[in-house]
């Protein structure tokens, strides 16, 4: 790409790492974002509340989209670099800076160029909650939109690699919170109350047990305090389940409630349930995977086929159920930390190269 305007969104991408805002917060982000647009290109941008998107109208065309994210996550900024997150507790350890960063510099290329077809480049919100694309996938039908493409960073692959995979990518996944409640009593009389450990202690076993190909984690449990004098009378668990497909991760979830519910009125509870962060398998294209591929080989990158799903969800697979699409990977290299660690750092190494493909794939389409 240009290198005035790589120059442009790698400033825009430190911006944006230092000031992170959390899933449905993203106000100052998104404000910082179409200002970028607004004051850098011509391309009509349109507030959607939460989210914005950016467009060139062609009358008569199929339209394509393309999506980036731009939520944070509840992490502290564990590293001593420039652009180090102002906001304490929340930091961009997903990329999703650079994936809005990249999105732009899309912008700013399609700005120079003739289009002859409509476009839309949609800035999400909320992708780590997986509320995100729900409201924003309403857009592809009313602006005809045919395809859409988006890309994710991916630690433990050759830098500036393209990684790419037909069918699922990414697994499905729920979270939820199962709350026993029972009777509190003190301690030298447990018979008196109803202590919910025995049945979360039940459940645990039993997950951990759990056969067939969903996977199941616990995240947290709760239980009481540390007050020797008091048996608890309420205690949680929340676990995430996932899957290949949506249909096999509804099972499994579906069978822990299910055995949820026995243990709790076998040990004479109430249970409540909450559940949270539900995402639906993210597959992608062969027709599109196949613009992804070419455009990548032109560009002179290596191609690499992801031989399995990624476990992580992503809620790109909300568009793919409705229209032709296709989510692609960089490699941040193979020995670059993982997202999600206090030691990532988006690689801005590779932020020329998103946007070299997705201008190979807006011109193949």
């Amino acid at each position: 790409m240009n290198k005035d305007n790589l120059r442009k969104i790698i400033s825009l991408r430190h911006e944006l790492h230092q000031y992170p805002e959390l899933s449905g917060h993203e106000s100052a982000t998104k404000r910082r974002l179409m200002s970028f647009i607004e004051n850098n290109t011509r391309l009509a941008v349109v507030d959607c509340g939460k989210w914005f998107y950016a467009s060139r109208y062609v009358e008569g065309t199929k339209a394509v989209a393309f999506r980036a994210d731009m939520d944070a996550l509840p992490m502290d900024e564990a590293l001593a670099i420039p652009h180090a997150s102002q906001n304490p507790g929340i930091s961009h350890k997903c990329g999703h800076d650079g994936h809005s960063a990249a999105l732009c510099g899309l912008a700013l290329e399609l700005d120079a160029l003739p289009v002859k077809r409509s476009v839309y480049l949609i800035f999400q919100h909320s992708e780590e909650t997986g509320q995100g694309a729900r409201e924003c996938s309403g857009l592809l039908r009313e602006r005809s939109i045919s395809e859409i493409y988006a890309f994710h960073n991916w630690s433990g692959f050759p830098e500036n690699s393209i990684v790419v995979r037909e069918g699922v990518c990414q697994y499905a996944s729920a979270g939820v919170t199962l709350t026993f409640t029972g009777k509190t009593s003190h301690a030298s009389e447990p018979e008196k109350g109803l202590n919910p450990a025995y049945a979360i202690a039940d459940l645990v076993q039993e997950i951990h047990g759990m056969k067939g190909s969903a996977l199941c984690t616990i995240v947290n449990i709760s239980v009481g305090g540390k007050n020797f004098g008091i048996s608890p009378g309420e205690g949680s668990i929340s676990l995430t389940v996932r899957a290949e497909r949506e249909s096999e991760m509804r099972k499994s979830y579906n069978a822990i409630i299910t055995r949820a519910d026995e243990l709790a009125a076998g040990h004479s509870l109430s249970l409540t349930k909450s559940s949270s962060d539900y995402f639906t398998d993210t597959s992608s294209d062969s027709h599109c995977v196949g613009k992804v591929r070419a455009a990548a080989k032109s560009l002179g990158l290596q191609v690499v086929d992801m031989a399995e799903p990624i476990r992580a969800s992503e809620d790109f697979g909300i568009y793919t159920k409705l229209v032709h699409g296709a989510i692609f990977y960089i490699g941040n290299g193979e020995n670059y930390p993982a997202i999600h660690t206090g030691d990532y750092d988006f690689n801005d190494n590779i932020l020329g190269t998103a946007v070299d493909v997705f201008a190979g794939i807006f011109a193949r389409s």
